[in-house]
């Protein structure tokens, strides 16, 4: 690994997993390929460790000719794919750019790989990489007591996010059969941690009860996750890139299984010691149930045995510290919060998804 490219690297994992390549890998040249929509920001990428080896290029992974160019350039010889749209709600209300960023995008970085590695240059096979980040929400939905998901389990996914992230899954899977193209796939459970985009549940809490507004919850809160500290996940993936083998996928989850219900109360009791409000009132009542979202996948749960069986890793954080962790980044980085918050459509989408959804108690 010499040259890497990172896909989506102004995003809320790969901006985590730069900082993190940057910092164990002291030989490596980072180049960030972003076309800087609306999750992604270059205020995730200040201060980073050696910045001298890392480069920002603006740009659309859907272009071919672009991708021909930044590959042959930059001389890449390590793909590291996290460019997508991620969000179920966004999906659901606007699924068409779900299908031309990960999909066609998808397909239009493996083209420009397989031209790049096996027919202009024929670089030796053990000397590169395609890695694809996935979701374990390919997997579709678990009922109470069903055994986790492995790599085996056939996918099923329930909402266009999660049917673009399959296909483009199988994509990558057909690349390495047909053409030889040397591969490697992770799926992930829900991340947390720093820099996370706060449209997503556990930054949006955060930030909502900071801001004394109601903490929207979908249905009865009794959804599912199984929740994963983006720093546990970028130790996964880069031991996947440099240790797993190739054509292999594999799973990561948190190893915790707690009710999204769960998450929201015990976000609101550490904000109750950490910073209480000033009328004295937990945080808790702030807590405002909603209408659910259509086709809401009620259970997920990850068997990450294979990867910790081969390749030795474990979560490191616990659920409870990772989030205490995770509350207390965003309390000591408001600059960052106000520059997200000033970006594009943010403040829209929130009105549109949160405002007009029915309150249900």
């Amino acid at each position: 690994m010499k040259n890497v490219l990172v896909t989506g690297g102004a995003g809320f994992i790969g901006s985590n997993f730069i900082r993190y390549l940057l910092d164990v890998e002291k030989n490596v040249q980072v180049f960030n390929l972003d076309a800087l929509t609306y999750a992604g920001s270059l205020e995730n990428l200040k201060d980073l460790p050696d910045p001298l080896r890392y480069t920002f290029i603006k740009g659309d992974i859907t272009d071919q000719s672009f991708l021909d160019a930044v590959l042959r350039e930059r001389q890449v010889d390590t793909i590291v794919h996290f460019a997508a749209e991620s969000h179920v709600d966004r999906s659901i209300l606007g699924p068409a750019q779900f299908m031309h960023t990960n999909i066609i995008g998808t397909f239009t970085l493996l083209e420009a790989a397989r031209k790049y590695w096996l027919q202009e240059n024929d670089f030796p096979r053990d000397q590169i990489r395609f890695h694809h980040i996935s979701t374990d929400e390919v997997f579709g939905s678990l009922a109470p007591g069903e055994p986790a998901w492995t790599e085996e389990t056939p996918y099923a996914p329930n909402s266009p996010y999660a049917a673009s992230k399959a296909s483009s899954d199988h994509l990558v899977r057909s690349y390495g059969h047909t053409y030889g193209l040397p591969y490697s796939l992770t799926n992930c459970s829900n991340n947390y941690g720093p820099y996370h985009f706060p449209e997503k549940l556990i930054p949006l809490i955060i930030l909502s009860a900071l801001d004394e507004k109601a903490l929207p919850v979908y249905g009865d809160g009794q959804q599912i996750r199984d929740w994963l500290h983006v720093e546990d996940h970028c130790r996964a993936i880069h031991l996947v890139v440099t240790k797993g083998a190739n054509g292999s996928s594999y799973n990561i989850g948190g190893e915790n299984q707690p009710a999204n219900l769960t998450i929201v109360e015990t976000i609101c009791d550490i904000l109750d010691e950490l910073k209480p409000r000033t009328n004295g009132n937990p945080y808790r009542e702030l807590i405002q149930f909603v209408k659910d979202r259509p086709g809401h996948d009620r259970r997920y749960a990850m068997d990450s045995s294979r990867i910790q069986r081969e390749l030795g890793w474990s979560p490191r954080h616990t659920l409870k510290d990772g989030l205490c962790d995770t509350v207390n980044w965003y309390l000591s980085h408001p600059e960052w919060v106000l520059a997200i918050r000033k970006q594009q459509d943010y403040q829209a989408w929130l009105t549109k998804n949160y405002d007009t959804r029915e309150k249900t108690s």
